[in-house]
């Protein structure tokens, strides 16, 4: 959660989850980021980026080497500029 003083103006989370290994990720931990919001008024300031940064971070110290996050269209910028790319072999069954 971010706060300017009192007052909420962001908020971001990680949950932290193991799959079957793989070739691809021989630990089988993954990391999925998501509830990334700001404020529309403190939005463009470079939160939404920091709050990222933090929660990568945290995953990759804990040994999470996989991340993955889905990406509103607003949001989407924001993530490629730190290098997430758009994952095109995942389906749902809806």
């Amino acid at each position: 959660m971010v706060y300017d003083g009192k007052t909420f103006i962001g908020a971001g989370a990680v949950v932290f989850y193991s799959v079957m290994p793989t070739f691809h990720n021989s630990t089988g931990k993954k990391a999925y980021i998501m509830n990334i919001y700001t404020d529309p008024a403190y939005r463009r300031q470079g939160i939404a980026m920091h709050m990222v940064d933090l929660l990568v971070q945290e995953a990759k110290a804990k040994g999470y080497f996989q991340i993955t996050l889905e990406a509103t269209q607003m949001g989407r910028a924001v993530y490629e500029k730190y290098g997430f790319r758009q994952m095109t072999d995942e389906m749902e069954l809806v």
